[in-house]
């Protein structure tokens, strides 16, 4: 099996499944930290579908995870047969894009709950088919470094639960329908919005990112940049 993503938690998940006894084939990232130490066989790219090729060839069992990945897969690997899965850290549709931003809107429009979900990965931008979540409840005064903090465990815990299914050629079946917040993009606008909330009684814990801050710098530089104008 083959892993793309950045940071500690795809590091994390590949150690994992090897020590679980699962071949992994390649580590895909656009950090060339995440290839320092380790057993773990890296590839450093910025674009995961220009090594579509390589990623074809090396992968033994049709198997690839996308985990805190930004980079999205498009043609020829989207069509070359393997199966794709990624692990979101927020619930689908509601939470679709970016968790520092779907985080922070979560808190804003008092969403109860939040969590993982790992899906089919298709075209779109987390809009493939659902296989299973891992959700929490938010806290009435739930700050944003919480709530990310939570959903990056989640999202180990997730994939640790479903890896064997996964790898086995059964994914799990997709969760029974449940009444889900309306479906929701939060890209790199929704947070440069952000500061228009300002006046929200919860904006203080929505943009409260604690020590979690290094994990989201594409958060902390909208902020600062409002800061700064």
């Amino acid at each position: 099996m083959i892993f793309v993503g950045r940071g500690a938690l795809l590091k994390r998940a590949a150690t994992h499944a090897l020590t679980a006894g699962h071949r992994v084939d390649l580590v895909v990232s656009n950090d060339p930290a995440d290839a320092a130490g380790g057993e773990l066989p890296y590839l450093i790219t910025t674009d995961v579908n220009a090594q579509a090729e390589q990623l074809i060839a090396r992968c033994t069992d049709g198997v690839v995870w996308s985990i805190n990945n930004w980079m999205i897969f498009r043609a020829p690997l989207l069509d070359s047969g393997l199966r794709i899965y990624n692990i979101h850290n927020g619930l689908l549709p509601q939470h679709r894009g970016l968790p520092s931003a779907a985080i922070a809107y979560a808190l804003l429009h008092g969403h109860t709950q939040y969590g993982a979900t790992l899906h089919e990965v298709d075209v779109g931008v987390d809009t493939g088919r659902v296989l299973a979540e891992q959700p929490f409840p938010i806290a009435p005064d739930a700050r944003h470094h919480q709530v990310l903090l939570r959903g990056i465990q989640a999202c180990h815990q997730l994939f640790q639960r479903t890896l064997p299914a996964v790898a086995a050629g059964h994914p799990p079946e997709p969760p029974l329908p449940r009444e889900p917040l309306p479906g929701a993009y939060y890209g790199h606008r929704s947070l440069r919005a952000l500061t228009s909330y300002a006046d929200h009684p919860a904006y203080g814990r929505a943009t409260d990112l604690g020590v979690a801050a290094p994990f989201v710098p594409e958060l902390v530089e909208a902020l600062g940049a409002a800061v700064d104008v």
